[in-house]
């Protein structure tokens, strides 16, 4: 079964829009929970315009009190501070993505370059935590191959370029995502783990879930915007069906 961690950044950036704790993000991970996401992803930015350092802490306490089987998944880049908040927090797994200054949102996995070339020494110690990690790179075997040998536990492939030509439609599509299928094949031979996001959603998923070896995606965006209109426990349950192949 492939897993899916909802990312419950969205629902961060509305509260913040107002100041205050309405909408509550645990409120939002108990509904997430309770309809059966068997995990909660979050990325904490440095300018803190969504997740804080604190509902970081507060989820964590929430899913040890409510739901301990639930995997937390904590994003970010490699800054001083995301490292200790990790390692204060132990979650199931940190995945560890590039930040490019005044993006929105992600842009691209690792490249090479003087923030990647820290991160062999950022992955040991998170991993003498027990804490599994993942790097966020290109669906192409030059950073599968350098995640591999960087000591990552897993990859998650940046599902952009397949969200963009499935949108488009035609004869593109089976070919990017046979690059896909690729880049999970070669992953799995090098022993990687293989997760998948961004832009992922109800009408492209169908047929991303049959990329070989997919362990699970983190969707956060579409999970909140379709959830504004039929509610956020509906849209959870969605997912799982979709993922499920019902």
């Amino acid at each position: 079964m492939i897993h899916l961690s909802v990312n419950v950044n969205k629902v961060a950036t509305i509260r913040n829009s107002r100041g205050g704790t309405v909408p509550s993000v645990l409120d939002a991970v108990d509904v997430c929970v309770d309809a059966g996401a068997p995990g909660i992803t979050v990325h904490p930015r440095a300018d803190e315009r969504h997740i804080t350092r604190a509902d970081v802490h507060a989820i964590a306490l929430r899913l040890r009190e409510r739901a301990p089987g639930v995997e937390y998944n904590i994003e970010g880049d490699p800054r001083p501070d995301l490292v200790e908040l990790v390692e204060a927090v132990k979650p199931t797994q940190c995945t560890l993505v590039p930040v490019a200054p005044g993006e929105v949102t992600s842009q691209a996995g690792w490249r090479p370059g003087a923030q990647r070339e820290r991160l062999p020494a950022v992955i040991a110690r998170l991993r003498g935590l027990g804490i599994r990690v993942s790097v966020f790179v290109d669906a192409a075997a030059d950073p599968i191959q350098w995640a591999a040998s960087a000591g990552a536990d897993r990859v998650e492939l940046y599902t952009e370029p397949f969200a963009r030509t499935f949108e488009r439609g035609g004869p593109d599509l089976d070919g990017v995502f046979d690059q896909f299928a690729s880049a999970a094949q070669l992953a799995h031979q090098l022993g990687l783990g293989v997760n998948a996001g961004h832009d992922l959603d109800l009408h492209n998923l169908p047929r991303f879930r049959t990329l070989p070896f997919l362990a699970e995606v983190s969707i956060g965006h579409a999970i909140v915007s379709r959830a504004l209109f039929v509610g956020l426990a509906t849209v959870v349950r969605e997912y799982l069906d979709v993922l499920a192949g019902r």
